[in-house]
């Protein structure tokens, strides 16, 4: 039912001379969805409130909440068709009151991680894009369709968001980079066994993937499956998540993304997270755990470049330092970054510095198909305050031809899972004829290449020089012809 609604909204948007691109269908279903989430969770708060005799105090004035301008019953429950606005009447109350009056929540919330800010960030950045007021009306009403009220409900509604978020990157459109496979973040997580108490942050959220995911993973009780104290469920959801974005469509998708997945107010700063200077990081903004895939190919300025001791325009580059920074002493991190960060010349610095001040114990690689855009990728595991003695290295190979319709899967990853597992406790548990472990001490000491040769499978015989196999021809052509003459002399 629930994907059968986003369709029929997408068509609706797509004849809207407003409405473009995927981008647009997404962007603009996510300020509806947005507003009608908070329509549904202030109708339960008030409910539990009124159970327990006490006043809830309503975040939306009353003639700004989706039931009363949007979806306005009568009452049987049925929409009010002589209370809706529809057409130019919509169109001018959405764009001149409503939009207006939520962007100024961000001015009147009390601090950045009420639900209130996140109302006045989101209205601050995403404009009603829909031009007709007859295409709006029909999109409200679906939207109106679709419920929040139970755990079930907002588990299937997240899935649809999340395959629209990637389709966005099958399709070619730009918003593919925010998407990282949902299988690989999974895998990343059960090395990295996060417990609640401890903070996770990713830099460069995207989606917010990696946050969604490990909010469910702890939910679920993490590895063992424990059952969550109350106390355990409030600490999850309010002093567990991080995040910081950039772009303001990714920004939007990852506020949506969390509120899905059943965080109410989620902890994400719509800021460039390059522009903080290293320096004015203090330990009370470090954290446990970082996840993250943060961009790579990306330029940044001069300016930008001086917040950091080793200066780089490689994007990824100034990420893994700010990531490192951001790094409680004992945390640990997986980070996705693209493959040319083990033998580039430009990142050697950056490679002495990881190796140098962190633990890189296991480096997972992965198949070009991975990702959408073919870039092939490697992932990073590593803990902060201890040098890098051996590294664990593991080739993924699905044995299949990746692609848009055979993506990487669970199954995929779950040798590598089972291997790291046994690796870190004892790195020749973990050899295989696609895994194996290499001590720091043998690679090049003025380089730090981690490129590495997998020694478990033997070396193609090198490619001859053209010049020598041209000589080789000559000599033969010349055996040839002596034989051909001393056949002839028999003749």
């Amino acid at each position: 039912m629930f994907e059968q609604v986003f369709k029929n909204i997408d068509n609706k948007l797509f004849v809207d001379d407003g409405c473009d691109s995927e981008l647009d269908y997404v962007q603009q279903t996510s300020w509806m969805l947005f507003l009608k989430y908070l329509d549904d969770l202030e109708f339960t708060k008030s409910q539990e409130a009124e159970m327990m005799a006490e006043n809830y105090q309503y975040i939306i004035e009353k003639q700004f909440r989706w039931s009363e301008w949007a979806a306005p019953k009568n009452s049987k429950g049925e929409l009010d068709h002589n209370k809706k606005l529809i057409g130019d009447d919509l169109i001018e109350f959405v764009n001149q009151e409503l939009l207006p009056y939520l962007k100024t929540f961000k001015q009147r919330a009390e601090n950045i991680n009420t639900i209130e800010y996140k109302i006045g960030e989101i209205f601050g950045e995403i404009g009603n894009k829909i031009q007709s007021g007859y295409t709006l009306r029909d999109a409200l009403e679906l939207i109106d369709t679709l419920e929040f009220r139970t755990q079930e409900q907002k588990h299937e509604l997240s899935d649809l968001y999340e395959t629209r978020v990637q389709n966005m990157g099958n399709s070619g459109r730009t918003g593919g980079q925010y998407y990282t496979p949902r299988s690989l973040i999974r895998a990343m997580i059960d090395v990295m066994q996060p417990q609640i108490g401890e903070t996770i942050y990713d830099g460069a959220a995207g989606s917010a993937g990696f946050l969604c995911e490990a909010f469910d993973y702890l939910r679920q009780g993490g590895r063992d499956k424990t059952k969550l104290s109350t106390s355990d469920l409030e600490t999850l959801q309010k002093h567990t998540l991080y995040a910081k974005e950039k772009k303001s469509l990714p920004y939007i998708i990852s506020i949506m993304n969390m509120i899905l997945h059943g965080i109410e107010a989620p902890n994400v700063v719509h800021t460039n997270t390059l522009s903080e200077n290293l320096q004015d990081i203090q330990p009370s903004n470090q954290h446990n755990i970082i996840l993250a895939n943060p961009p790579f190919g990306g330029k940044e300025r001069p300016e930008i470049q001086q917040n950091f001791p080793i200066q780089t325009s490689e994007t990824a580059y100034l990420f893994l330092q700010h990531f490192i920074k951001m790094l409680k002493p004992g945390g640990r991190a997986a980070i996705v970054i693209k493959n040319t960060f083990l033998s580039n010349s430009d990142a050697a610095p950056m490679r002495k510095e990881l190796l140098h001040t962190c633990n890189l114990h296991t480096i997972l690689d992965c198949p070009s198909k991975v990702f959408t855009a073919g870039v092939k990728t490697v992932v990073l595991f590593f803990t902060k305050g201890e040098p890098t003695l051996s590294t664990w290295f593991y080739q993924l190979d699905p044995g299949r031809s990746l692609g848009k319709t055979n993506p990487l899967n669970d199954k995929d990853l779950k040798e590598f899972v089972d291997l790291q597992k046994l690796a870190i406790s004892d790195k020749a548990k973990g050899e295989t004829d696609k895994s194996w472990a290499f001590a720091i001490s043998d690679i090049d000491q003025s380089t730090y290449d981690l490129s590495v040769k997998n020694p478990n499978v033997e070396e193609a015989a090198p490619l001859r020089e053209p010049k020598a196999i041209i000589d080789d021809i000559i000599v033969l052509d010349k055996e040839s012809e002596a034989i051909l003459a001393k056949i002839q002399e028999l003749l």
